[in-house]
């Protein structure tokens, strides 16, 4: 719903004093200029006719309205920054060509390709082998760090949003259950689903310290 995709059947949503869901096309698009999403599967989200270049430099020309000169520059510019160095040696490939790891961090680089303020991470890590999820999460953080750049990290894995995030906020059925700074949610959880979520991470951070044993029961 925050990125126009779907419709919310209640409440509104806005961006600025922009109300998202009354958005049409020609609002919508100038409205992804401003918020980009980084999907779940780097597999099936790109074309697998169009190489690693033309997939960047779509945002790049459709939102920021460089020359294709430039446009090319800053393609260069943003592989170089989610770490696909060197830039012409990705920029030609296919999808095929490159590993999952290497496909997220092209899918980040499109996002980044429009200078979003925010960008909306779906679960950007769970189809990854995980050899390959703490490069992908480094990088997002970096990027937060770096950049001043909000991040909404849509995840089951408390793991991870860890390693990524200042605020939490726990969704049960659609309902917000519990929500605050992300290091004090997840050291000292109050709603049952919260807990759950924390007996499903093999070893949750700073379990010790919080005074609950390694599988999250205990005192709470």
């Amino acid at each position: 719903m925050i990125t126009g995709s779907e419709r919310s059947t209640a409440g509104d949503i806005t961006f600025g004093d922009v109300a998202v869901g009354r958005l049409r096309s020609g609002g919508l698009r100038r409205y992804h200029h401003h918020v980009q999403m980084v999907f779940q599967d780097p597999y099936g989200a790109l074309n697998p006719v169009h190489t690693v270049e033309y997939t960047v430099t779509r945002p790049v020309q459709n939102f920021v309205g460089l020359s294709a000169a430039r446009a090319r520059e800053r393609v260069a510019e943003l592989l170089e920054t989610v770490g696909l160095t060197p830039a012409s040696q990705f920029a030609p490939k296919l999808p095929h060509q490159l590993s999952g790891g290497q496909r997220q961090r092209v899918l980040i680089a499109r996002a980044l390709g429009s200078d979003p303020e925010p960008i909306v991470a779906d679960e950007p890590v769970s189809m990854l082998d995980v050899s390959l999820r703490a490069g992908v999460l480094r990088l997002l953080a970096e990027l937060r760090r770096q950049r001043g750049l909000s991040l909404l990290y849509i995840t089951h894995d408390l793991l991870s949003a860890r390693l990524v995030t200042d605020e939490i906020l726990v969704l049960n059925s659609g309902r917000i259950v519990e929500q605050g700074p992300t290091k004090q949610v997840l050291q000292h959880p109050k709603h049952g689903y919260t807990i759950q979520l924390l007996d499903a991470v093999a070893n949750p951070f700073e379990a010790a310290s919080a005074g609950r044993p390694a599988n999250g029961r205990g005192s709470k």
